[in-house]
């Protein structure tokens, strides 16, 4: 097996698990540890402003260490513990134990996974990696929601508990079984292998993280998930509003937009070089906006399948655009995964404040108001994305010092 059939593998097996319980560890609670609503929501809100923290730092470790395998197992392993400690724990005390190891490891995971593909594919080939990656992700998410569907009449409400952990340790197999020699940590920071291996051209945080670029992006993107976060709770909240099978829609809105995301992926993947990072992004914000005008105007659930595909469009570029832009405007710094880690704390912001505005329009307006309103930050993001200049040709925006000057300061420290 290739390393970027294991890479392939690794990433479907992580796709479902990097969220963790998400929707189901409400349920549970409710139904078996007779939790209420605003205790469950108090918990989840906990939980996500500490998810939110550790993506910054968790970056940081993954480009200080070269060992993206042993992060990993530790991610999927803390993921495998926290979501099987819940099954006899109801007490506030062990469910925030268990939620705080899953959110660690799920902070810890993308970064591990991105540093790990590029030390083995390298920065020329990472488009392609990344978006077979991404495809492999949704994947794993479409076979594990499939399973839960099959398991939950046999198993009940404790069958997403073993569908994920289920995931977690055969991710953790995934990565063992990685071969060690098609790893390059020298390569993965963009620093010349045939160095020392004790030579680094380490940037400092200020450095990277005032990229005026990356601030741009940084700023659309929280918009972005600021528009697109609440979005389809909203649309279940409408469906209950009118009567239907909120929860079954659901599902097949989640599996719709999941397998529209894998063709999007691989495309973009192929597509990045050619088109730019720029046009990916932008054909991303574009559709956002059009999903949520077609969600204020449509009503019918079969016919809400179409916003759900502009879903899939939006959310299948943004996966693969946004690491190679990161990736385009750090490369030789060392701090490619901080950079990316400080962007996922302020996207998952942008989401958890979706929530927020997205419940306040709909008790001030009415519901196709609250769509069209939805519509703005990402109309917003758009004209970020279009601002943005493109960085495809970008080339070392951190080239390395001389050999002899990084010598030196190393025999220094």
């Amino acid at each position: 097996m290739s390393p970027a059939a294991h890479l392939a593998l690794i990433n479907f097996f992580t796709g479902d698990i990097q969220g963790g319980l998400g929707p189901f560890l409400g349920t549970w609670l409710a139904a078996n540890g007779h939790w209420s609503a605003a205790r469950v929501g108090s918990v989840t809100t906990v939980i996500g402003l500490f998810a939110l923290m550790l993506n910054g730092p968790a970056g940081a470790l993954v480009d200080h260490t070269s060992y993206p395998r042993l992060q990993l197992s530790l991610a999927c392993g803390a993921i495998l513990a926290g979501t099987l400690l819940i099954l006899p724990a109801h007490t506030m005390v062990w469910v925030l134990v268990s939620q705080f190891m899953t959110g660690a490891g799920g902070a810890l995971l993308l970064p591990a996974l991105t540093l790990l593909t590029l030390g083995i594919v390298g920065k020329r080939r990472f488009p392609h990696q990344q978006g077979r990656n991404q495809a492999f992700n949704h994947a794993g998410i479409v076979f594990a929601a499939s399973l839960i569907g099959l398991g939950g009449p046999l198993l009940g409400l404790g069958a997403p508990f073993l569908v994920f952990g289920s995931m977690a340790f055969a991710a953790i197999v995934a990565v063992i079984i990685t071969p060690l020699r098609a790893f390059n940590g020298r390569r993965a920071h963009g620093w010349a292998e045939s160095e020392p291996d004790h030579i680094e051209h380490r940037s400092t945080m200020r450095e990277v993280l005032s990229n005026p670029r990356l601030l741009l992006l940084a700023a659309a993107l929280a918009l972005f998930n600021l528009a697109n976060g609440y979005m389809l709770s909203l649309v279940g909240q409408r469906l209950v509003a009118t009567g239907h099978n909120a929860t079954g829609w659901i599902a097949v809105y989640v599996i719709v937009a999941q397998l529209t995301m894998i063709p999007v992926a691989l495309w973009a993947g192929s597509r990045a070089d050619q088109a730019g990072r720029r046009r990916l992004l932008l054909i991303a914000c574009l559709a956002l906006p059009l999903r949520a005008l077609f969600c204020a105007m449509v009503t019918d659930p079969w016919g809400l399948i179409a916003a759900e595909v502009l879903d899939g469009v939006s959310s299948g570029l943004i996966g693969v655009a946004v690491p190679l832009v990161v990736a385009d405007l750090t490369w030789g710094s060392g701090r490619t995964q901080t950079a990316l880690g400080a962007l996922n704390s302020l996207q998952g912001l942008g989401g958890a404040l979706s929530g927020l505005v997205g419940g306040t329009l709909v008790s001030l307006l009415n519901w196709n108001e609250a769509f069209l309103a939805l519509a703005v930050p990402a109309v917003a993001a758009a004209g970020l994305a279009l601002w943005l200049e493109e960085t495809r040709d970008v080339g070392m925006p951190f080239p390395p010092a001389p050999a002899e000057d990084a010598a030196l300061s190393a025999s220094k420290r």
